[in-house]
């Protein structure tokens, strides 16, 4: 359950400030960008000087083209002079990339995540790993602070309830998930009209990618794994961008009879990003930890740069 001291806590701090920054990790998905764009859209709203921003590559998804992004500004036009600044969906400072830099001119620093954290970085916290989304603590917080919940709020912390849960069916969803969802229906989402631009459109080459990462999939069925490789040259074959393949691991952890699946993706020449998911009996956040990265029980991610047979090996080595 959520810490309501802390959630008040957070409150206090946001109202005391008059001008806001916040801060989500590098490539966000839409749990962090709904997140940002809520809480700097309702803290706009509420007379504050507010913007939100996150590093380069600075690109809003075509899935998310949507959101309201009015409050965004480019990393290099993020303020260095704050009240308060406000990292969400994250605990990590290297996480924000260069924006770190600003962000620590601010009078006072604040994180907001549902991710497993050590409280080592910020100055107010509101760290809750049973939260189903990040955008569900930020909702508590507008709430405590009283703070209107407009239909463009509501549409982007709708955003990051519905992607982290995976459309409300990871074991993370609560019933307070669901209530939450439904206050920000009643708010004026089009649950329909976000679920196709989110889960229901892709560029044409996406096919391709998806075609040869299928194609190159490889089942472990003494370990109940199932994993695949994605290439650089994969995407450029494609014609398509890196952020606009994050849902091809929902294709590979498809397979009947896993337990846990892994896609690596090629981000750079030698580096890999590893996402990794798990039916529930595995703790995938243990083994992205062993690669330096983290996550939740049945999902996680890390970047290595090592080949990607040793990086299978080290899995499998956790699943024996």
């Amino acid at each position: 359950m959520v810490d309501l001291s802390a959630v008040v806590e957070m409150a206090a701090a946001i109202s005391a400030a008059d001008s806001i920054g916040v801060v989500g990790h590098v490539g966000p998905d839409g749990d962090a960008l709904g997140s940002m764009i809520g809480l700097a859209l309702a803290a706009r709203n509420a007379g504050k000087d507010a913007v939100a921003s996150f590093d380069e590559p600075f690109v809003v998804p075509e899935e998310m083209s949507f959101l309201d992004t009015s409050v965004l500004v480019k990393p290099s036009a993020f303020p260095t002079d704050l009240d308060l600044a406000v990292a969400v969906d994250t605990s990590v400072e290297h996480r924000v990339g260069a924006l770190a830099g600003a962000m620590g001119k601010a009078k006072r620093l604040a994180v907001i995540d549902h991710h497993i954290s050590d409280g080592s970085w910020g100055d107010v916290l509101l760290i809750d790993p049973d939260a189903a989304a990040t955008a569900e603590l930020v909702y508590r917080v507008l709430k405590e602070l009283d703070w209107t919940i407009t239909k463009p709020v509501a549409v982007a912390l709708y955003t990051g309830l519905v992607t982290d849960t995976g459309r409300f069916q990871y074991s993370s969803t609560s019933s307070a998930t669901h209530e939450i969802a439904s206050d920000l229906l009643a708010s004026g989402v089009e649950p329909d009209a976000i679920g196709q631009k989110l889960f229901e459109e892709e560029a044409f080459g996406y096919y391709s990618v998806a075609a040869k990462v299928l194609d190159r999939a490889i089942l472990d069925t003494d370990h109940a794994f199932v994993w695949s490789l994605m290439t650089m040259a994969d995407l450029e074959a494609g014609g398509v961008q890196y952020h606009e393949v994050d849902g091809l691991i929902d294709l590979v952890r498809m397979a009947r009879g896993t337990e846990v699946a892994c896609l690596l993706k090629e981000s750079k020449p030698g580096v890999y990003k590893g996402s990794l998911r798990s039916r529930g009996t595995v703790d995938v956040s243990a083994i992205a930890r062993s690669f330096g990265g983290g996550g939740h029980h049945n999902a996680s991610g890390f970047t290595s740069t090592s080949d990607p047979e040793s990086i299978i090996h080290q899995i499998v080595a956790q699943l024996s």
